[in-house]
């Protein structure tokens, strides 16, 4: 399946760029008295739906920006990427108008690739003031596994089952992975095809969190992460496997959020509760 040829254009050709917004964040609830905005980009086939329950559980002082790439839902123009630099290009220009304040990044499996490369891009003029990865291989370490964009429809299916996060039912069910497997393909594209290029640290703090039983992204692969920035640098395992941003979802925002408190002080969240913001994450 291939990207568009100039993803500027083809953005343009369908919608006005502040019009675009709504498209890729379907989710998002504008806050006039938010402190900062927090951009979530998904994992591989994933939808920005993965992150609505952050913005549920995060006090109002964040403005959650759950991401939702093209090619799914309701997003179905431009067609999903199978190029990182076109969708950093594509990505770049949608979010500008939102840059304003400050704003971090964040990402698990493929969204943590997407999230450390715009940091990259945007560090020059506008950076964020933290990067978050989750399920993540530092960029320098290959995944052993090769490229899976490729593969034959059982085998795919197979590794889609390895990974785990695919309800049983769905592998199962041959017209919902006739939709499925396109864009998975394509997201799985992005990532083989993606070539790491070496280049300054970040300035702002990085953290990276992995899972003790992830088979796809072990806790070494993790550590990794250590010298892409000197803005400091945290990294936590959490007892799960791949998905643990699902099952772990109360233990990992209470992370994000302690590294976040700082940038928030001061500002009172409209209609919630004075409860401290962590008495809030359930």
């Amino acid at each position: 399946m291939p990207g568009p040829a100039n993803p500027r254009s083809m953005l343009h050709a369908t919608t006005a760029p502040a019009d675009a917004i709504p498209l890729w964040l379907p989710y998002r609830r504008p806050r006039a008295d938010a402190a900062l905005r927090l951009f979530c980009f998904p994992y591989a086939g994933g939808l920005a739906s993965a992150y609505r329950a952050w913005q549920n559980d995060l006090p109002g002082e964040v403005e959650v920006c759950a991401v939702q790439l093209p090619g799914r839902e309701s997003h179905w123009v431009p067609p999903a990427f199978t190029s990182l630099p076109r969708l950093l290009d594509a990505l770049e220009e949608v979010l500008e108008p939102l840059l304003d304040r400050p704003y971090a990044l964040a990402g698990h499996s493929m969204g943590g690739t997407i999230a450390f490369e715009l940091a990259r891009r945007l560090q020059a003029r506008r950076p964020p003031v933290h990067v978050f990865v989750s399920g993540t291989r530092a960029p320098h370490l290959p995944d052993p596994r090769g490229p899976r964009h490729a593969l034959p429809h059982d085998a795919l299916v197979q590794e889609l089952r390895e990974i785990g996060g695919t309800p049983p039912e769905v592998l199962e069910h041959e017209e919902l992975m006739s939709l499925v497997l396109p864009l998975v393909r394509a997201d799985f594209e992005l990532n083989d095809t993606h070539v790491h290029v070496p280049g300054p640290p970040l300035d702002c703090p990085l953290s990276a969190f992995g899972g003790a039983h992830d088979p796809i992204v072990p806790p070494e692969t993790v550590e990794g992460w250590r010298p892409y920035t000197c803005g400091g640098f945290r990294s936590r395992m959490f007892d799960g496997d791949h998905f643990f941003l699902h099952t772990h979802h109360a233990e990992l925002l209470g992370e994000v959020l302690g590294e976040l408190r700082g940038h928030c002080r001061g500002v009172q969240p409209s209609g919630r509760s004075a409860q401290p913001p962590e008495a809030r994450i359930r």
